[in-house]
């Protein structure tokens, strides 16, 4: 049935590469030396969780491993849409610490046969003006975008924004050190995730 499917155009999803985290660190120097933009120490991986035993097992495994051995406390919630969030806190100064920690969590999930599951990583950075982004690895498409959110307006029931100029100048930025997600319309919003 494979030559069934490359005929009819289907293939089977590329898989992610966890080792472009990696690249984080360096981009960050570069992204603080352009923009003002440091890291906060806040990273967070995004899936979604899977019914059963196993997962709910592997879950935990996950949390203890990165509560283990003196390493950052590990928060786990869930978001309006039903995804689950682990927000990992470091120093920030060490954003390869932080890296490291997202690569573990990522690399047990797909190690279980969850990579499927995996939807995205972000690390946050701040400017000493109050301004955020999160710079967003996509596993599906193996590419990372920039999420600048704009704090509440003072109306109630104001629609939350981004901050669409804060987004390109980072992509601006980094663009030679990151593999950015070409399509903008694949820049989803991110709204209340962890971290930011």
């Amino acid at each position: 049935m494979r030559w069934w499917d490359a005929l009819m155009g289907r293939g089977e999803p590329a898989r992610a590469d966890l080792d472009a985290l990696f690249a984080l660190p360096s981009a960050a120097v570069t992204l603080q030396a352009a923009t003002d933009l440091a890291p906060t120490g806040l990273g967070a991986v995004c899936f979604r969780s899977a019914e059963g035993a196993a997962f709910a097992e592997l879950e935990r495994d996950v949390t203890q491993l990165l509560n283990a051995g003196g390493g950052p406390p590990v928060e786990v919630s869930t978001d309006s849409f039903g995804y689950t969030w682990l927000l990992v806190r470091r120093t920030s100064d060490m954003l390869g610490d932080l890296v490291t920690d997202l690569h573990a969590v990522n690399s047990s999930l797909e190690a279980a046969g969850f990579g499927p599951s995996l939807l995205c990583s972000l690390v946050s950075f701040a400017a000493p003006d109050g301004r955020r982004v999160a710079l967003v690895y996509l596993y599906k498409q193996g590419t990372f975008y920039p999420f600048a959110p704009l704090p509440a307006g003072q109306a109630s029931g104001q629609a939350p924004r981004r901050d669409n100029a804060l987004e390109l100048q980072v992509r601006g930025a980094i663009g030679g050190e990151l593999e950015i997600e070409p399509d903008l319309g694949r820049w989803f919003p991110l709204w209340g995730a962890p971290g930011l």
